[in-house]
């Protein structure tokens, strides 16, 4: 367990995504299994593991893997915050169940368990699956089956005409709490069933379903590898967030901004440096991705971060932006005060922006402006920031 998932932890482990990734998977052809082939660049079990690892809502990250895999594994999450992998079974059943088996430690409230081979998982997918664990204690997302069904005969004949309504396609993530699923794993030990939701449906639970997306669909053979891979053909996805932050100020003889010390007559209060420059800028590309905000990664309950410094925080979005395959096009960032005066710093903000986010000093624009003397800035009892972030992702 790495120091953030750690930190998650004792702030309350609420949900965890278990990636099942220990199939050996060769249909799609190559020497390696499916999940550890090159998708946009990047090996098809990343994909979704950053898709999970940038939701806010998703406490830790584990991945079941066959112990011959740990090599290309460790290749697939490389600077992703994530549990420790475990080893899987025979069966994706069996691996389901050890997973499940390894976090009873960490009590998890949730648990939702996704197929390493579904790499398009969107966080509306997820949020939907989220939500309906409100209120149940199994949510999977599906999709109506749209296609007449046929039934064959031996000799490849049409046997009959399969009634479609009411039929769906079920994928994954599948949700649940965590104490009925691993139960109802248990129990259902050495048999063979299709699904994590019918390993529920066995107990006598219900299931529902919610909104799946066309996207999220399962590479099986090369023909969807191929289809897949067409995606990134393109020019990719624009993305722009927008963070604001403000602070109060306090006593001191300076303050942090941008990630640089200024001498000033004040100090600003906050849990962390209360550097309101990286927090905006931080804000505005988790905003991009979809990523919630500083407070959901980094809770100012959590002692762990009293007075960390802020560039922990503009790093983790970053590298949650590199993680999706993306890159951050651009930062405009405008500090908002009477004093100290911005412009003698300026460069010296653009120059620690860009470095903490390995970007060049053009994709960083720093601004500052006045209120007037009007408002809680213009009588120095604060500092305020915004910031915009555009992103390109793969499309």
């Amino acid at each position: 367990m790495t120091a953030d998932s750690e930190g998650k932890r004792q702030g309350g482990l609420k949900r965890v995504a278990l990636v099942v990734a220990a199939g050996r998977g060769y249909r799609v052809g190559g020497q390696l299994p499916k999940q550890y082939l090159t998708l946009g660049g990047r090996p098809i079990l990343r994909h979704c593991l950053a898709t999970f690892a940038a939701h806010p809502d998703i406490s830790a990250v584990r991945v079941v893997i066959h112990p011959d895999d740990r090599p290309l594994y460790e290749q697939a999450a490389r600077g992703l915050d994530l549990l420790e992998p475990v080893p899987g079974g025979a069966e994706r059943q069996d691996s389901v169940r050890l997973g499940l088996e390894s976090l009873e430690g960490l009590a998890p409230d949730q648990v939702l368990i996704h197929d390493a081979a579904r790499p398009f998982l969107t966080m509306d997918v997820i949020d939907r699956v989220i939500a309906a664990l409100d209120t149940h204690a199994g949510a999977i997302p599906a999709l109506p089956q749209a296609d007449t069904l046929k039934r064959a005969d031996d000799d490849g004949g049409i046997a009959g005409t399969v009634d479609r309504a009411g039929l769906w396609r079920a994928q994954t993530p599948q949700g649940f709490r965590f104490g009925p699923i691993m139960q109802a794993h248990r129990a259902a030990a050495g048999q063979t069933l299709t699904d994590d939701a019918a390993v529920l449906e066995a107990t006598g639970q219900t299931v529902v379903l919610t909104p799946g997306a066309e996207d999220n669909a399962k590479i099986t053979t090369l023909e969807d590898l191929h289809r897949a891979e067409r995606r990134f053909q393109g020019p990719g996805e624009i993305r722009v967030g927008h963070g604001f932050d403000v602070h109060a100020c306090g006593p001191g003889d300076h303050v942090v901004l941008g990630g640089v010390r200024i001498p000033h007559t004040q100090g600003l209060v906050g849990h962390s440096d209360a550097d309101v420059a990286l927090h905006a800028l931080a804000d505005a590309i988790y905003g991009a991705i979809a990523a919630g905000d500083i407070g959901r990664h980094f809770p100012p309950t959590d002692a762990r971060w009293k007075g960390a410094p802020s560039d922990v925080f503009l790093r983790h979005a970053g590298g949650l932006v590199e993680a999706l395959g993306g890159r951050i096009v651009n930062l405009d960032l405008t500090l908002i005060c009477e004093r100290p005066k911005i412009g003698p710093h300026r460069a010296a903000i653009v120059a620690r922006v860009a470095e903490i986010l390995g970007l060049s000093g053009g994709r960083v624009s720093v601004k500052a402006t006045t209120s007037e003397r009007l408002g809680f800035t213009g009588r120095g009892e604060g500092l305020a920031a915004q910031a915009t972030a555009t992103v390109m992702l793969p499309g």
